[in-house]
């Protein structure tokens, strides 16, 4: 049956529980007032309005689901247990509080994954798990994180990997710095270390990179020029649409066909933009192309 129903895989709004576990921080990442302090990013003057879910809801009207995901960057994941785990349970908890259109991917702590905890939020709400990008740095690393991944698919829970943590900055960066240099080369490294092992490991997994995968799929070419073989696209292994416009997604069509690139506007950092793309296309991508990500299913 064909679909109708408008779906953003990629936004950010957190809700008033986890606003207040940052508040409760006395190191980053923590909030004072509406200033966001971070281990390794500049100071960050959030905008209240951004984290209104009326006045966010007000922005996607004729979108039927808005995925949120937690914002990796903050290093939540990453914390000592016992600091991740307050900040996990706020975000689940406000997120599961929100209405619609609202709806949330889960969490995990890096260092000891709750694979009971993950099982009970995949199957009570959460459309599937975010990971941060450096958890696939490597081939090595998605071997490590195989038990989260392997749940996922047992469960038949897509994987979203985002952008992680920024550490050491260099000096006098401008405040684009992060978004464009070092967020894109995570997940470069992210999208061939998962299509260089990944795959092999997890043949079931539907898995989803943000940000074009920081134009990852554009590089098949060189891929396959220093030894890496043919490049196959993967049929379950989607990129969204964040930050780029025409140029960047008429790249990743070329690269990918139309059917694995999915809708995610990264609200409230940036808003969808004009890709140009036809009636036929802007419906794969809004439409039947996230559905197959959060349900599964073929062409």
């Amino acid at each position: 049956m064909r679909q109708s129903v408008r779906v953003d895989v990629h936004q950010h709004l957190w809700p008033p529980q986890l606003l207040a576990a940052l508040r409760a921080r006395t190191t980053p990442p923590m909030l004072r007032g509406w200033t966001l302090s971070t281990a390794g990013e500049m100071p960050f003057e959030v905008h209240p309005v951004d984290h209104d879910p009326a006045q966010r809801a007000a922005l996607d009207v004729g979108t039927g689901r808005v995925l949120l995901s937690l914002s990796a960057p903050l290093g939540i994941e990453t914390l000592p247990p016992h600091e991740a785990q307050p900040l996990l349970d706020a975000w689940h908890a406000g997120v599961l509080d929100l209405p619609a259109p609202f709806e949330g991917w889960a969490s995990v702590s890096a260092t000891e994954p709750d694979l009971d905890g993950l099982k009970g939020l995949l199957t009570s709400g959460f459309v599937g798990l975010q990971l941060p990008a450096p958890a696939f740095a490597h081939p090595a690393a998605i071997a490590a994180v195989y038990p989260v991944l392997r749940l996922c698919e047992i469960l038949g829970r897509p994987v979203l990997v985002h952008p992680g943590p920024v550490n050491n900055l260099p000096a006098a960066a401008p405040a684009w710095w992060a978004a464009v240099v070092d967020y894109p080369a995570q997940l470069q490294a992210a999208w061939w270390a998962w299509h260089a092992v990944g795959r092999g490991l997890l043949p079931d997994l539907r898995v989803c990179f943000v940000a074009g995968a920081g134009l990852a799929p554009v590089h098949h070419e060189r891929h396959t020029a220093r030894g890496g073989g043919r490049f196959v696209v993967d049929g379950a292994c989607f990129v969204d649409t964040s930050s780029y416009g025409r140029q960047g997604i008429d790249a990743l069509t070329r690269a990918l066909g139309i059917d694995v690139i999915v809708l995610g506007s990264d609200r409230p950092y940036c808003g969808p933009m004009d890709t140009h793309l036809d009636h036929a296309a802007r419906h794969a991508v809004c439409v039947d192309n996230p559905h197959r990500l959060l349900q599964g299913g073929t062409v």
